[in-house]
């Protein structure tokens, strides 16, 4: 059984790194998961996110996950949900980290807290950019498919974290380079897309004269 006193070093970085980017990919299924996983003996909280295992945030967190799970799955109306959630999923992943960090020094607790938010940004921002690609297809089943392996996801990297915090982190590690490569792919192809709108709007005879 894990406690405060094995969540050092880097275990507990290795924690608050998998546990962040869950967080920025499901928040709700991210708390329901820890406070599930503390009742079942798998997990002894950090002191400072207790409150995650009373069953009235466990139960709050379920009800908002089942709201998300069907709300993150319909096409064009996910993108405006996510949107809205960078308002919710980095400050709760920064608290999170906050939490898991209350027995270390003021310095380092704003330490993990920072890195909290900007872990749990990166996955929400490659989350966001991921739909933005799949949202243009004409079926719905990849925008399912996506959504469902997020939610797996992050199910998954908290309940990983809980017992393997470093492998976790490692496995972050990964994903976080892979966001990079899928956000510069979306940028690229957002520029190219405005490039070739604003050349279309060009009349022909100011091509010919630019061309000349």
């Amino acid at each position: 059984m894990l406690n405060d006193v094995k969540f050092q070093g880097g275990e507990l970085a290795g924690l608050i790194v998998a546990v962040s980017f869950a967080a920025g990919l499901n928040v709700y299924a991210t708390v329901a998961t820890l406070g599930l996983l503390a009742h079942a003996g798998v997990l002894d909280l950090p002191s400072g996110l207790h409150v995650l295992a009373s069953w009235w945030v466990i139960g709050a967190s379920v009800a908002l996950f089942a709201v998300e799970f069907f709300a993150d799955k319909v096409p064009a109306f996910d993108l405006v949900w996510n949107a809205l959630h960078t308002f919710v999923r980095v400050p709760v992943a920064a608290l999170i980290a906050y939490g898991a960090a209350s027995h270390l020094s003021p310095e380092k607790q704003l330490m993990a807290t920072l890195a909290g938010a900007a872990i749990a940004l990166a996955a929400h921002s490659g989350k966001t950019a991921a739909r933005a690609a799949v949202t243009p297809s004409p079926e719905p089943a990849s925008n399912i498919a996506l959504s469902a392996g997020e939610d797996t996801l992050a199910i998954f990297l908290t309940w990983f974290a809980s017992v393997h915090p470093v492998i976790a982190a490692s496995i972050v590690a990964v994903f976080l380079v892979m966001i990079v490569i899928v956000v510069r792919a979306v940028v690229r192809a957002v520029k190219k897309l405005f490039r070739g709108a604003e050349a279309e709007l060009v009349p022909p005879k100011r091509r010919d004269l630019n061309a000349a």
